[in-house]
């Protein structure tokens, strides 16, 4: 069985609508065969403007949710009661950023989609909404009753998860008990699976400078983290660490692992991203992200981009599709790898 995706268009004002009609158009071919399927939740009309504007000939069929859907659709999220424009915040591309995901999870319960893959949203725009979350990772988590959810980013050969991401750095050292450790490494090391790697090797970064240098820096990586590590290993999953956070991911680069689990956002975040980004040298900005955000955890298969709403080039026609592409195939993946388990 072939799997149908849902992509949520996020926040309208931003790159989703361009970005998603560009994506399908270089699928164009696998859409025509039938051997991908994907369902575009989000506002129809700025889909169709972002069509129009890129001169881009893809068949976007608008739908209702108890169609038979064809290869590619687009179904409204909501009623849309106020112009939404590109690149402008407003707590209206908030509201229909929300209910582009609580559909697509609705659907994907039901068995309608296998998987959904979401474009960005902005959090402040979510937030005048009146949606309080910090973020996909934790409005999925509260949609779905996720107990126990992790952001693992992925980008090439790298494959990077988190203990803690969106809060501040003072709290980190509370998320880090051997419960979420090992439910971290448990979560990575199914994936990899699912992803195709048999016998996975993973590092678990260090929260302090060297390790914690004996207790001399903290006591976490000792006390924490390596008494956790030994009973993965135990257990018969192949765990090293603490490794100090400023050579596990070179190590991680050069293939020594297959991931690392980082203790917090931007140790996680800092690597993949500086490798992610395509910069042009002579004019200093950046032409293309390479990049998948995953959602373990959940009850239901959640890949994302790697990359938020871009407001400032937001209608321009230049925002680049890469991550969602790659958003889309790691999807497709998991959800294959679900359905040979049922």
């Amino acid at each position: 069985m072939q799997p149908h995706l849902a992509i949520t268009m996020g926040d309208p004002a931003g790159i989703g609508p361009e970005i998603i009609v560009k994506a399908c158009a270089k699928l164009k071919d696998r859409l025509a065969r039938g051997d991908l399927r994907l369902l575009v939740i989000g506002s129809n009309k700025a889909l169709l403007e972002a069509r129009r504007s890129l001169g881009l000939d893809i068949d976007l069929q608008e739908v209702a949710e108890e169609d038979a859907w064809p290869a590619l659709g687009c179904l409204q999220a909501g009623p849309e009661s106020e112009p939404i424009l590109p690149g402008v915040l407003s707590a209206e591309g908030g509201r229909l950023a929300y209910l582009a995901i609580e559909r697509g999870v609705r659907l994907a319960q039901a068995g309608r989609v296998q998987g959904i893959v979401t474009a960005p949203l902005n959090k402040e725009a979510l937030n005048k909404a009146g949606y309080h979350y910090a973020g996909h990772t934790e409005m999925l988590a509260a949609l779905t009753g996720a107990k126990g959810s992790v952001m693992m980013l992925a980008h090439g050969n790298m494959h990077v998860s988190h203990v803690s991401t969106h809060v501040a750095l003072e709290d980190v050292p509370k998320r880090l008990t051997p419960e979420r450790l090992r439910l971290v490494i448990d979560l990575t090391h199914r994936a990899l699976s699912d992803l195709g790697k048999a016998r996975a090797r993973i590092a678990v970064a260090a929260l302090n400078p060297h390790a914690g240098e004996g207790g001399l820096f903290g006591r976490q990586d000792i006390d924490v983290s390596e008494p956790t590590i030994a009973q993965a290993v135990a257990d018969g999953m192949d765990v090293v660490g603490p490794v100090p956070g400023d050579t596990v991911f070179v190590k991680l680069h050069a293939g020594q692992y297959d991931a690392v689990i980082a203790m917090y956002h931007d140790q996680g975040h800092i690597p993949v991203k500086l490798l992610g980004f395509n910069v042009d040298p002579t004019t200093g900005r950046w032409e293309a992200l390479s990049g998948v955000n995953i959602t373990l955890g959940l009850p239901i298969i959640r890949t994302s981009v790697d990359h938020g709403t871009a407001f400032d080039i937001a209608g321009k026609g230049i925002a680049n599709e890469q991550s969602l592409i790659e958003a889309i195939e790691y999807a497709e993946r998991l959800a294959m790898a679900r359905l040979a388990r049922a």
